[in-house]
């Protein structure tokens, strides 16, 4: 279930690094419209995640392990997007910075491409491809869920 990751996951989502990921966690602090989502399953936090980031198992996302209600109430409550009718209102919606395990894992670009499908902006959408294996790499702080 596991394959390396390519570098450019999808047209218009900004593949960053450490120093990128650092930057987006600094701004979040004081910025609610930047959001640091951990797209791994629970018994990988375990093993720690990055402070500031949020727990999103990429299950809750994905239309083959949620309901459509699940998924929209995490969208519109989580991401700021508005439906409207039966289309989405990405106006207001949240810059979004996903990880997972690392290059080898699926997690969060299964989510990205999820949200893509139902039109999520690529320009708010970034991945950290290193995931938590270059974090630990680096010896950067994790923290417990």
């Amino acid at each position: 279930p596991y394959c390396i990751q390519p570098i450019k996951l999808a047209a218009g989502i900004e593949t960053i690094g450490e120093l990128e990921i650092l930057k987006y966690l600094q701004q979040s602090v004081n910025n609610d419209s930047i959001l640091i989502i951990d797209s791994r399953e629970k018994r990988w936090l375990n093993k720690g995640m990055i402070p500031g980031a949020i727990s999103l198992p990429w299950k809750k996302l994905y239309n083959k392990t949620a309901s459509e209600d699940e998924i929209s109430e995490i969208i519109q409550f989580q991401f700021n997007v508005v439906l409207t009718g039966k289309l989405w209102n990405f106006e207001n919606s949240k810059t979004l910075v996903f990880y997972c395990n690392g290059p080898w894992c699926g997690q969060s670009p299964t989510n990205i491409k999820a949200l893509l499908s139902i039109g999520y902006p690529a320009d708010r959408i970034k991945w950290y491809r290193g995931g938590m294996q270059s974090w630990k790499m680096f010896g950067l702080t994790t923290v417990k869920p």
